[in-house]
C-alpha cells in the first residue's frame, strides 16, 4: 500500500508540475505576441491522433500484446480513410473506413501474435516497413500520383465552435474515449480480465478466461483507435495526404504509452504535452517577429526533443504487465 501511495504521489507531482509549466508557457506565449487560443487549437489537433493511438495501445498492452507497428497503421489508415471519404462522399464515413482498416490490421496482428506465436516486436516492425512501400503504391493505384493527394474541402470533418476555439468532434471523442477506457479497465469485469491476461495469463486461464480471445479483442480495438487517428489527420486536420503524413507520430504515441505506464488518462495527458509542443512549434514558425529569430528547422525538432526528454525521464520507472509481449499457450 505504501508503494502504491508513493507511486500515485509521484504521478500527481509530475502532473502538477506539467500544468504549472503549461500555465507559465501560455503566459510567456501571450507576452511574446502569440495567441493562446490559436495555440490551444493547434495543440488539441496535434494531440488527437496521439491520444487515440496511445489509448488503444494501452488497452492492447494491458492484455500482454505489444504492437509497435502504430506508425504503419497510421500511414495506411490515413490513405484508406481518404479513399473511403471520396468513395462515399462523406468525411465521417471516411473516418469509419479508416477505423475499420485499422481494426482489420489489428485483428491480423492479433492472429499472428496469438496463434502464430510470432515475435510481436518483429511483427510490429513488419507493419511499419510494409506501410512504407504500400502507401506510395496505394497513392499511385488510387489517384495515379505517388506523392500527394488533395481532396475536395467538402469532405473535411467540420469543427465545432466552442469557448476554447474550434474543436474537432474527433478531439472531443478522443478525450471521452480516454476517460471511458480508464473506467473500462478498472471498473468492469472485462477490464479485470484484460489486466489478468497481461499479468497472470495462467491464473486467468484456470479461472475460465479465454486468453486468446481477450488478446485478439484488444489488438483489434487498439488497431481501430489507431485507424481513427490515422484517418483523422487528412480528414479533420491537414486537408490532404502525403506519403509521410504520420511523421513519426506512431512512435511518439509509443512514448506516450511508456510515459503513462499503460494508464489511458495519463496517456491523454502525455498526448497533450506532445501536442502542445507541436502546436507551439507551428505557432512560432508562422508568427512574424519570432520566426525570423528562431530557425524554422530547430522549431520543427521541438516535439521530438520533448519525446526524447520524456522517455529519458520515465524509462525504467514504469512497471508493465509481467506477460507483456509473451505468447501464451494453453497447457
Amino acid at each position: 500500500m505504501r508503494f502504491v501511495s508513493r507511486l500515485r504521489g509521484e504521478r500527481a507531482f509530475w502532473l502538477l508540475l506539467t500544468l504549472i509549466l503549461l500555465i507559465l508557457a501560455v503566459y510567456g506565449i501571450e507576452k511574446a505576441g502569440l495567441k493562446p487560443v490559436s495555440l490551444l487549437e493547434a495543440a488539441l489537433l496535434a494531440m488527437t491522433p496521439l491520444a487515440l493511438t496511445a489509448v488503444g495501445e494501452c488497452i492492447n498492452e494491458k492484455a500482454g500484446v505489444v504492437n509497435i507497428g502504430l506508425e504503419g497503421i497510421l500511414l495506411i489508415t490515413a490513405v484508406v480513410g481518404v479513399w473511403g471519404a471520396e468513395l462515399f462522399s462523406n468525411g465521417i464515413l471516411g473516418l469509419l473506413t479508416g477505423m475499420l482498416a485499422g481494426a482489420l490490421i489489428g485483428f491480423l496482428f492479433g492472429l499472428v501474435s496469438v496463434y502464430g506465436r510470432a515475435d510481436q516486436v518483429v511483427a510490429g516492425m513488419g507493419i511499419n516497413v510494409f506501410a512504407l512501400g504500400f502507401v506510395p503504391y496505394l497513392l499511385m493505384a488510387i489517384w495515379a500520383f505517388p506523392g500527394i493527394h488533395l481532396f475536395p474541402r467538402e469532405l473535411m470533418v467540420r469543427p465545432i465552435y466552442t469557448f476554447f476555439g474550434r474543436l474537432s468532434p474527433v478531439t472531443i471523442a478522443a478525450i471521452v474515449i480516454a476517460i471511458l477506457a480508464h473506467f473500462f479497465l478498472h471498473r468492469t469485469v472485462l477490464g479485470f480480465r484484460i489486466r489478468a491476461a497481461g499479468e497472470k495469463p495462467e491464473a486467468a486461464d484456470v479461472a475460465g478466461v479465454r486468453i486468446d480471445l481477450i488478446r485478439i479483442l484488444t489488438s483489434t480495438l487498439g488497431g481501430a483507435l489507431c485507424g481513427l487517428g490515422g484517418a483523422f489527420m487528412p480528414l479533420a486536420w491537414f486537408g490532404g495526404i502525403v506519403k509521410e503524413i504520420s511523421a513519426g507520430r506512431g512512435f511518439i504515441a509509443l512514448a506516450c504509452v511508456v510515459f503513462s505506464g499503460l494508464e489511458p488518462l495519463l496517456a491523454l495527458v502525455a498526448s497533450f504535452i506532445f501536442g502542445f509542443a507541436e502546436g507551439f512549434a507551428y505557432s512560432v514558425a508562422v508568427t512574424p517577429g519570432i520566426k525570423e529569430i528562431i530557425p524554422f528547422y530547430f522549431i520543427n525538432m521541438l516535439p521530438y526533443i520533448v519525446t526524447l526528454l520524456v522517455v529519458m525521464l520515465v524509462i525504467g520507472r514504469r512497471r508493465f504487465p509481467a506477460a507483456s509481449g509473451q505468447p501464451y499457450t494453453r497447457e
